[in-house]
């Protein structure tokens, strides 16, 4: 328990803005489970197409918020949890699923790419990405493009599909949907840096 009460040097990110820049181990264990948890919630919000294994969902958006607010670090600790709970059997997944069967599934490069892109975009906060509209809405576009490489390359081995067909049934459906989040997340961080001041410090 000391080691986790005992502070630890925060990132410069929207999550710590107000808070010192030494913050308790616990609070910062709060937040990784809070964004597992929130990634969970958005993965709920679940729409089926007919012609893709893929569903519609929240969950990118909740992983490109997370990363971007917590940094790379706890970031990437947030979105491994989540997918280790769904993967043990916890309901965190699509539509409610869980356990071993769904996070090795044709769905399952979308998981890693959950991580990778919370490392990504994580790092690219904490170099002050998410400040500006001109930096957020790219550091954020290369977080989703990165989660569909992942999805796609896993998508393409797990169907024995081609490349483009692939890119067809886990890329293209979701291109419009996916605009519209990096939208909101790439304006409305630069717009939460306003509101709670942009020191740099």
């Amino acid at each position: 328990m000391t080691a986790l009460i005992t502070p630890f040097t925060a990132p410069p990110t929207l999550a710590f803005r107000l808070g010192s820049r030494s913050v308790p181990r616990l609070r910062a264990l709060a937040l990784v489970v809070g964004g597992a948890l929130l990634t969970a919630l958005g993965a709920q919000l679940t729409f089926h197409l007919p012609w893709t294994p893929v569903p519609v969902t929240g969950q990118t958006l909740a992983v490109l918020f997370v990363a971007a607010t917590l940094g790379m670090r706890l970031g990437v600790a947030s979105q491994g949890l989540y997918v280790v709970l769904g993967a043990i059997g916890l309901p965190f997944y699509a539509g409610g699923e869980g356990g071993w069967t769904a996070a090795t599934g044709s769905t399952a490069g979308y998981l890693v790419g959950f991580v990778i892109a919370a490392a990504v975009v994580g790092a690219l906060a904490e170099r002050g990405q998410d400040r500006s509209v001109l930096t957020a809405l790219p550091a954020v576009l290369f977080g989703t493009a990165v989660i569909y490489a992942a999805g796609a390359t896993w998508l393409a081995h797990s169907l024995h599909v081609s490349a483009t067909k692939a890119i067809e049934l886990g890329v293209t459906p979701f291109l419009l949907g996916d605009a519209v989040k990096v939208a909101i997340i790439g304006l409305g961080l630069p717009a939460a840096w306003r509101l709670v001041g942009d020191r740099r410090s």
